[in-house]
C-alpha cells in the first residue's frame, strides 16, 4: 500500500471508533448494569467493625430475642456470634466485665433488682429506666431503649369467668375471694411482689392457694381447679383470647420491659449504626407480637431462629 494513504485510513478508523463509543454512551442502562453498579458501591454499616458477642438466658423468649438481635445486626454487616443460654444474671454481668460478652437483653425490673441492687417499686417505666441507666453508665455499660412489651407476672382468669363476675383489675377479686383458689409457683405465695403484694396492696386474700409448676397454670384454669392464676404477660397461650389478664394499676408486679445491655467499649467500637439497628428492632416488639412469637415456638414447635427471621422479614429488617 502507498504510504500516502496511511494517514487517511488512520483518520477514518479513529472516526469509526469514536462513533461506536458515542453509541455505547447513548445505550440505556440495563437492570444487570444497575445491579452490578449497586453491588459494587454498597457498603453495609457494620462492615469492618470488630466482632461482637450477644448472650441470652435459658428460656424461649430469651432465645427468640437473641436470634432477633443477632440476625438484624448480621443483616447490617456486623460480625455477630450468639452465646445461647449463657447463664444467670451474675454470670452474665461477670462476662460483660471480662469482655467475653458485649450485649444481652435484660428485663428492666430484673436489672434494677439484681444488677443495680435497687428492688424498689417504681411508678413508671421512665422512672425505673432512669435509675437503671444511671447505674449502667457508672459501671461501664449502656442501656438502649426499652421494648414496648413488658414481661411481668400477671393474674389471669378465664375470659368467661371475668365476664361473669365483671372483673377488670386485681382488686375486683375481692368480690369472689371467699370461693377463690389462686394457682401459682410455690415461691409466689411468700413473695412481696407476689401473693403478699396483692394482699397488702389490693386487699385480696384468696380462700385457697394452689402451688403449680410453671406451665400448668393454663390447664388448671381450663379444668377449674383454680379460678385465677399467676402467669406472665407475654405467654404464648394468651394469644388465644381464652384468658383475661387483670389490670395491676399499682404496679405490684413492676416493669419488665426488655433493655438491651451493651458495654460502653462495644458501643464505641461498633459505631452509631449498631445502636440504631437494635433500637429499631426493639421498637417493633409489642406485647401482642411477643405473645405470638412465643406461641410459635412453645405451641407450634417452630425454632427460635426461624421465628426471628420471619419477624424481621415481615418488618423489613433484613434488607441488608
Amino acid at each position: 500500500m502507498s504510504t500516502r494513504w496511511r494517514p487517511v485510513l488512520a483518520a477514518l478508523l479513529a472516526l469509526t471508533l469514536a462513533a461506536c463509543g458515542a453509541d455505547d454512551a447513548k445505550r440505556p442502562q440495563t437492570a444487570t448494569d444497575r445491579r452490578a453498579s449497586t453491588t459494587a458501591t454498597v457498603i453495609l454499616p457494620g462492615t469492618g467493625r470488630p466482632p461482637i458477642t450477644i448472650g441470652d438466658k435459658n428460656y424461649t423468649e430469651q432465645f427468640i430475642l437473641g436470634e432477633i438481635y443477632e440476625q438484624a445486626l448480621a443483616a447490617q454487616g456486623f460480625t455477630v456470634s450468639l452465646n445461647k443460654n449463657i447463664g444467670s444474671t451474675p454470670v452474665i454481668v461477670q462476662a460483660l466485665g471480662d469482655g467475653q460478652l458485649d450485649m444481652y437483653p435484660e428485663y428492666l425490673g430484673t436489672f434494677n433488682a439484681d444488677v443495680a441492687n435497687d428492688p424498689r417499686v417504681f411508678p413508671s417505666v421512665r422512672a425505673a429506666f432512669s435509675v437503671a441507666r444511671r447505674y449502667a453508665v457508672a459501671n461501664g455499660l449502656e442501656l438502649l431503649r426499652p421494648t414496648p412489651f413488658s414481661d411481668t407476672d400477671a393474674i389471669a382468669v378465664l375470659s368467661t369467668f371475668g365476664a361473669e363476675h365483671h372483673l377488670r383489675t386485681i382488686a375486683d377479686l375481692v368480690r369472689v375471694q371467699s370461693d377463690l383458689t389462686l394457682g401459682a409457683s410455690p415461691q409466689f405465695e411468700a413473695s412481696p411482689s407476689g401473693l403478699l403484694g396483692i394482699e397488702s396492696v389490693y386487699g385480696v386474700v384468696p380462700a385457697h392457694f394452689q402451688p403449680l409448676a410453671i406451665g400448668l397454670q393454663y390447664p388448671a384454669l381450663q379444668n377449674g381447679s383454680v379460678q385465677a392464676a399467676d402467669v406472665f404477660t407475654t405467654d404464648g397461650q394468651l394469644a388465644s383470647g381464652q384468658y383475661q389478664l387483670l389490670d395491676d394499676p399499682d404496679h405490684v408486679f413492676g416493669f419488665e420491659n426488655v433493655v438491651p445491655v451493651v458495654t460502653q467499649a462495644a458501643m464505641l467500637a461498633e459505631g452509631p449504626a449498631f445502636a440504631d439497628t437494635i433500637n429499631t428492632v426493639s421498637a417493633k416488639l409489642t406485647t401482642p407480637t411477643m405473645r405470638e412469637l412465643n406461641a410459635d415456638v412453645n405451641i407450634y414447635n417452630q425454632t427460635p431462629s426461624a421465628v426471628a427471621k420471619q419477624f424481621l422479614l415481615e418488618h423489613g429488617l433484613l434488607t441488608g
